[in-house]
């Protein structure tokens, strides 16, 4: 007999537990969903009318159910207590010390969450792996859960990862590809995953839902990522190559695409990927398949990490070469700070590298994203070893209000995240308020180079050779 899930808990509201949960409320009205958060800002954010997060459709999905079957709380006790099943989608960031530091996963927020399950739990739970973990990590938090059952109350495990995509997550949620339930393959460990499945099969095809051992369920998050990831670095390392024999990369990229055993998605050649989750997956498939002894497995993910880096820095290069070798005190107006459109997330954001880099260079930088606050950038450029303080940061940055304010007076534009906004843009009105000549460097290949050339733009585009 499966078991019957009637309260949710999910633990940690970031960007997965929040929009992951609040569309299971919105699709199962006859579930109660709480999202607890030991983060009281945070809660109050998703309890205010300015959602902590900006992803198109959440509003919706979160106004539609708030208050009648889906809750934001800090009282994470009492919501594990009540709960029948328990989302563990807590933040597991790289590792910056220790063993492992740069490329395994620090697992101290799930073990912590895990923990607190064991202590407080009164009945028997559901408790679902929702982060993004290394392989096997279900192992630790069952022996953690198993140590503390007792026999009046058990503890199932099973893995369930997000296949989400900032810009688009309501949408991969409501129409995902495929929803993956991993589980222990005992009678026990198959009535968990059922469970969890009638909740999905309330507006998912019975046929998307697949069941798996709990290994393969998290490796897989690690693989479609790396996979994805490495598609985007190997278009990459061919705009280097079209860039230097007068190739052109969108045109290579529609060749590839339009064989059916490629396909066209991810080949957009750009100024590198960014996002909480391709470079930390990445790394820790490299961290396992070092500790699994396997070197040469872990040499070849790696390099997909370093051809990133490596088309962000050789965007910089050409945009100093460009500027007769120098971009001392030279404005540069940045458009865009988000890693991608439709999200206000900087996580590993080619921005960064980029704006860091020309701050290195004692260039004025103006930075433009519709989405992303000014604290938020200049938290991320005030990393230590960069810039040793804000006071110090801003006599080299300037937040923009617009596109338009941005560019004023600035002797190159760099396009750093494909806003829609940006190709809009009034670029006569641009030109005639920018130093002359004026350089527009598109890395993400939405701007029409002939037009902008037409105006008077000198025009550089990732993947086409200078003109």
């Amino acid at each position: 007999m499966t078991t019957r899930v009637k309260k949710i808990c999910c633990l940690g509201a970031g960007y997965v537990g929040g929009p992951t949960c609040a569309v299971i409320a919105y699709k199962c009205p006859h579930i109660q969903v709480t999202i607890v958060d030991l983060s009281e800002t945070r809660i109050a954010a998703w309890n205010s009318d300015k959602l902590p997060i900006y992803e198109p459709g959440l509003d919706e999905v979160v106004f539609a159910c708030r208050g009648k079957n889906l809750f934001f709380s800090t009282e994470a006790e009492r919501a594990v207590i009540e709960a029948d099943l328990i989302f563990v989608s807590v933040n597991t960031p790289t590792k910056k010390a220790g063993m492992g530091a740069g490329y395994a996963a620090d697992l101290a927020y799930v073990e912590s969450a895990t923990r607190q399950i064991a202590e407080v739990a009164k009945s028997s739970k559901i408790v679902v792996e929702k982060s993004t973990v290394p392989c096997r990590t279900a192992e630790s938090m069952r022996t953690i859960l198993e140590a503390n059952s007792r026999d009046d109350i058990r503890f199932d495990i099973l893995s369930n990862p997000e296949f989400l995509a900032e810009g688009t997550a309501i949408n991969d949620l409501l129409h995902p590809d495929r929803v993956l339930i991993g589980g222990l393959q005992t009678p026990e460990g198959q009535r968990a995953q059922q469970a969890l499945a009638e909740i999905y099969a309330q507006w998912v095809p019975t046929d998307r839902i697949i069941t798996t051992n709990l290994w393969s369920s998290e490796l897989s998050k690690l693989a479609a990522n790396a996979l994805l990831a490495q598609r985007i670095s190997s278009i990459n390392a061919l705009s280097a190559i079209c860039e230097a024999t007068g190739a052109d990369i969108d045109e290579v990229a529609y060749a590839c695409g339009r064989d059916s055993r490629i396909g066209p998605k991810f080949l957009k050649a750009s100024v590198g990927f960014g996002g909480s989750c391709f470079q930390k997956d990445i790394l820790n498939l490299v961290y396992l398949s070092e500790q699994l002894n396997l070197p040469e497995v872990a040499a070849y993910w790696k390099q997909v990490v370093d051809l990133n880096e490596y088309q962000k820095k050789r965007f910089v290069s050409r945009i100093i070469k460009t500027l007769f070798n120098t971009i001392t005190n030279k404005r540069i107006a940045v458009l865009g700070f988000a890693f991608k459109k439709d999200t206000g997330d900087t996580r590993e954001s080619a921005a960064i590298t980029l704006c860091k880099d020309f701050i290195q260079e004692n260039a004025q930088v103006r930075i433009y994203d519709p989405k992303v606050s000014d604290e938020q950038i200049f938290f991320d450029l005030s990393e230590p070893g960069v810039v040793n303080s804000t006071i110090a940061l801003k006599k080299r940055v300037t937040i923009a209000g617009s596109a338009y304010e941005a560019s004023d007076k600035a002797d190159a534009i760099v396009i750093a995240t494909e806003w829609d906004e940006f190709k809009e843009l009034n670029f006569e009105k641009i030109y005639e308020k920018m130093n002359k000549p004026a350089f527009i460097f598109d890395g993400r290949l939405i701007l029409d180079a002939e037009r902008l050339e037409s105006i008077g733009f000198r025009v550089h585009t990732i993947g086409r050779a200078n003109v």
